[in-house]
């Protein structure tokens, strides 16, 4: 209401009205919520809150047979539109989740009268309803070698309503994978909808964006009405959805709705299910390659891969870790760069098309020499690099100055500019401490402008940097242009942690917290009690700019790769972090975590924080351990403060103190015992504590790891003990949940959003009941690895009970291979064949090509996904690829932080395409169970191999039987 006396200037007795026309829009959707939760919706437009979600319009629950409806009405103008999407809040409107894939379009045609009822049935997307628009399926797996042409724009209505008691019904449905000139039809109960018959069906129109719909006017009678989607292909075939029918009821009681717009999501389908290879870049060997796998080497991969039926090449990282300048940074979860990429795969005869003759002798002289069983990492570096040096003096300015070159710095300068300048200091220093570098310690702007400058007399260091990374980018991008278009997934490897001497925290020391991290607590450490080291991140100053170092980060990688696996997903939850002090794993925490307080403390009886907190040593203690040399123990290491009570001393109280000290007792030969078992025995002294006292907050405490373990604990009263006990439990499997879960929900929306690559989360071991709601809600695909189950009470994993948002495999590069797993353990490998085989016959001591067989194909016929397969499992298909010792072939070993990552498989991949036994096994058993195959891989299987086990007898040959691997209804299915 307006009065229209305010605009014209004059008095009025009598206030003028203006009544503006609009329409009502009623949402609706079916949700479950927790208690205290609601359903709002948020939109582009100022009735929606203009994205503000405290300012969302918030719907109302009602309860319709077994489902929770929500819904709500506003008033909007003719003609409006707006995009929206729906969020879960508490009850003070603060967000705990939301919806995944893209915004919803609503456009109102203007000829939706004034007055009129608009109502929208929507389906909460979820992570998994976006994943068919990821790249790796999108660009790749259901890239289309047609194009549609777009039939209808959103709004068009194309029937009129005439009739009082009629409904315009709009259908909606996506269908991201369809064959060319398939026409798609929605059928169903009423007469509109063909009564079932095809031919009389509705005919959807394409609107973009993997989006059919289609207008019909339904009389009100007609209802409730069920119907399906269906597609009808070129050839004639008709795919009608699976799954019960779907349902249409209207409310005509009051306010009838005229116009019902359906958004009924993906159209269902039999869940798409594919098959990979996976394998290291090191690992890889082909006839052109110096000493180690390089990325052009993945065209061969790729080619073995589509005539094996894969759609999927899985690599470890492969970004540059040369922090160490040796043999250990081969470990290459520790990079010095997270966007360089390593040297180390670079194919210097591709640098240029003019070699100089002495070069291309060196390079095969060089191939002769590094042509080994295993990768000699720090030669192999050497060399390449040494080479690359010499055609790179011989043609930088061409190179340099070419607009290739030009385009590609422009576009990377804010890393490569920073990564170059640290390779110098690295060198100059011979060091990558950077607190070990002076003045150029603490990075700046500035001081880098200055060391990368034209005038400085190390200018062509710097550039030979940028020229490396620039051919490594020209080739891994011709490989991942080539997986692509052969309809091949390359999955990349994210790993969790940056070196602490890396470019990354140089440049931005404010993201990290220089203590030192591991994804989990010391049950996982080696047996030696090393950690890794890697600082931990502060999350906290990340959010300030939304994450921009991790956006950057996915960016980078989704030039290369159309998925990736997210390095032990749980460190977006929590991370368990030591202090910069520490060597062992123990005395550390969760971050985040909510501590014990003081007053929590002692409200339960626990008072005596000095003792539970520092190190308990009896006299008693010392004489166990050390025998007769106690006493040079208590006299160098610590000192008396009570009758038979002792604490370290200044100089030897963290582990690296001790660890510092030692190494000079024993370069003075003053121990008795060796340096390895006395440093054990004073970190089980410094350890033997049972809470850990917060360094940012002395009422703050944190249960130590295992604290029953301690003599600490074991000598307290009963009561004491009982308190603990309970509040180490609350503490590490309780407490913690619901704030793991929302930080996780605040990091790993950040990477999702930055790609539009398809994500995997490594979620093995002990996990967090948070974990896994929290994978399916944002769509992250998990792991399953059959001799670590993630169910309770199972020492082997049932592959045809997995979920479908699963990746599975026998075996993985952090433990040993199938064949190895197999022959390392006789009892383990009895009860494997007696409760997964279901045979008492004596198993063989080899893992024959039928064991594998077998196995392989309980995998592929899961309902997992993917199935991905080490490559060693793979070749363990045929006993010519079997004569290496199998202890050989294991890639990493997680008890050895020093482990030398340099497993080369034994066999070139010229000689592996030449194998058409082996393809033609491998694609048989994935073509067999019913997994999609690329381009290529998609003939009928022949299944050899089966008909060659179902014409032996069950009882001489028990692993011959038949598998159960269907696809579980209600899964999330990629279609």
């Amino acid at each position: 209401m307006a009065n229209m006396g305010l605009f014209s200037g004059t008095k009025s007795s009598k206030p003028l009205t203006m009544s503006v026309k609009s329409l009502t829009v009623k949402f609706r959707i079916p949700y479950y919520t927790h208690w205290g939760q609601s359903l709002l919706v948020c939109g582009s437009e100022p009735v929606l809150g203009s994205w503000d979600v405290k300012k969302g319009f918030l719907l109302s629950p009602v309860h319709q047979d077994d489902e929770l409806i929500w819904s709500g009405s506003i008033a909007v103008p003719i003609g409006f539109s707006c995009e929206y999407s729906y969020y879960v809040v508490d009850d003070r409107k603060n967000l705990l989740r939301w919806e995944m894939g893209k915004k919803r379009k609503l456009l109102l045609h203007e000829t939706i009268k004034d007055g009129e009822v608009v109502e929208l049935h929507d389906l909460w997307q979820t992570g998994g309803d976006a994943l068919p628009f990821r790249s790796a399926f999108k660009n790749v797996i259901f890239r289309r070698s047609f194009s549609l042409d777009i039939e209808r724009s959103d709004g068009l209505i194309q029937n009129k309503l005439e009739q009082e008691d009629s409904v315009l019904v709009r259908f909606k449905i996506c269908i991201p994978n369809i064959e060319e000139d398939a026409s798609v039809y929605v059928i169903g109960s009423t007469s509109m909808l063909g009564q079932w018959k095809l031919q009389n069906g509705l005919k959807l129109s394409y609107a973009g964006e993997s989006v059919w719909e289609a207008d019909c006017v339904i009389q009100r009678g007609d209802f409730p009405i069920k119907y399906k989607y269906c597609k009808s292909g070129k050839t004639g075939n008709i795919s009608l959805e699976t799954g019960a029918n779907r349902n249409l009821n209207v409310d005509f009681s009051n306010n009838q709705p005229r116009y019902i717009f359906l958004s009924d999501g993906m159209m269902r389908e039999m869940p798409w299910r594919g098959a990979g290879v996976a394998v290291p870049m090191f690992s890889v060997r082909s006839e052109a390659d110096l000493g180690v796998g390089e990325f052009l080497d993945l065209k061969l991969l790729v080619d073995w891969a589509v005539e094996s039926g894969f759609h999927l090449v899985q690599l470890l990282p492969i970004n540059d870790t040369s922090v160490n300048r040796m043999w250990w940074d081969s470990y290459p979860y520790s990079s010095l760069s997270v966007f360089a990429l390593h040297p180390l795969y670079l194919r210097v005869q591709a640098l240029s098309e003019k070699m100089p003759e002495d070069i291309k002798k060196e390079i095969e002289k060089a191939k002769v020499q590094l042509d080994k069983k295993d990768v000699d990492y720090e030669a192999t570096l050497a060399t390449k690099l040494a080479i690359a040096r010499k055609v790179f003096n011989q043609e930088k300015d061409l190179i340099l100055n070419s607009s290739a070159f030009q385009n590609f710095f422009s576009e990377n300068e804010d890393w490569l500019k920073p990564y170059a300048a640290f390779c110098f200091l690295r060198d100059f220093f011979d060091t990558s401490d950077h607190s070990q570098w002076g003045r150029f310690s603490h990075y700046s702007k500035d001081k880098l402008a200055k060391l990368i400058s034209e005038d400085s007399l190390h200018y062509d260091i710097i550039r030979f940097h940028y020229y490396v990374q620039f051919h490594l980018h020209i080739q891994l991008s011709e490989a991942a242009e080539y997986a692509r278009k052969k309809g091949v997934v390359l999955k990349g490897d994210l790993p969790i942690g940056v070196d602490r001497n890396s470019v990354d925290t140089w440049v931005y020391p404010n993201l990290f917290r220089m203590n030192t991290s591991t994804g989990a607590p010391p049950d996982y450490f080696d047996k030696n009690g090393q950690n890794w080291g890697f600082p931990t991140y502060n999350w906290e100053e990340m959010s300030k700019d939304n994450y921009a170092w991790w956006r950057a980060r996915l960016t980078q990688m989704s030039k290369y790769f159309t998925a990736y696996r997210i390095d032990h997903i749980l460190g977006f939850f929590r991370i368990w972090e030591l202090p910069e002090h520490a060597m062992t794993g123990l005395i550390g925490k969760f971050r985040p975590s909510i501590p014990l307080s003081q007053e929590e403390l002692e409200r339960e009886g626990i008072w005596d924080f000095d003792r539970l907190t520092r190190p308990y040593i009896r006299l008693e203690h010392l004489q166990e351990k050390f025998g007769s040399s106690w006493t040079y123990i208590a006299a160098n290491f610590l000192s008396e403060f009570q009758k038979g009570r002792y604490e370290f001393t200044e100089d030897c109280n963290t582990e690296k103190k001790i660890a510092a000290k030692l190494k000079t007792c024993a370069e003075k030969s003053m121990l008795l015992d060796s340096e390895d078992k006395t440093r054990r025995d004073l970190f089980d002294l410094i350890q033997n504590i049972v809470l850990i006292r917060d360094p940012e907050d002395s009422k703050k405490f944190y249960p130590r790891f295992n604290l029953e373990d301690t003599s600490s604990f074991m000598d307290l009263d009963d009561h004491s003990k009982n308190v603990l006990k309970r509040l180490y439990y609350d503490y590490y499997f309780h407490r913690q949940e619901n704030l793991w879960r929302e930080n996780a929900l605040k990091t790993l929306p950040a990477l999702l959003n930055s790609s539009d690559m398809m994500a995997c989360g490594e979620d093995l071991g002990l996990i967090p009941s948070c974990v896994h709601p929290v994978m399916e809600e944002l769509g992250l695909i998990g792991l399953r690895i059959q001799r670590m189950p993630s169910e309770p009470g199972l020492e082997f994993g049932i592959p045809s009970q997995y979920n479908y948002m699963t990746v599975c495999a026998p075996s993985c590069h952090d433990c040993s291979t199938l064949r190895a797993w197999w022959e390392e353990d006789e009892e383990r490998r009895r009860r494997f064949f007696k409760n997964v085989v279901g045979s008492d016959a004596l198993p063989p001591s080899q893992c024959l090509p039928d064991i594998t067989h077998f196995i392989l194909r309980q995998h592929v016929e899961s309902p997992s996904m993917w199935a991905i397969f080490p490559l060693q499992d793979l070749l363990a298909l045929k006993e010519d690829y079997t004569t290496r010792p199998a202890t050989e072939e294991t890639i990493n070993d997680p008890t050895n932080p020093r482990h030398y990552w340099r497993y080369r498989v034994h066999v070139t991949l010229e000689s592996l395409q030449k194998d058409k036994e082996l393809k033609t096994t491998v694609k048989d058993l994935v073509c067999a169970s019913g997994r999609s195959c690329p381009p290529g891989g998609q003939e009928v299987a022949s299944n050899t191999r089966d008909k060659q086990q179902v014409a032996s007898s069950q009882e001489k040959n028990p692993i011959s039987k038949p598998l159960s691997g269907v696809p579980q209804k209600g899964t999330v299915a990629v279609v």
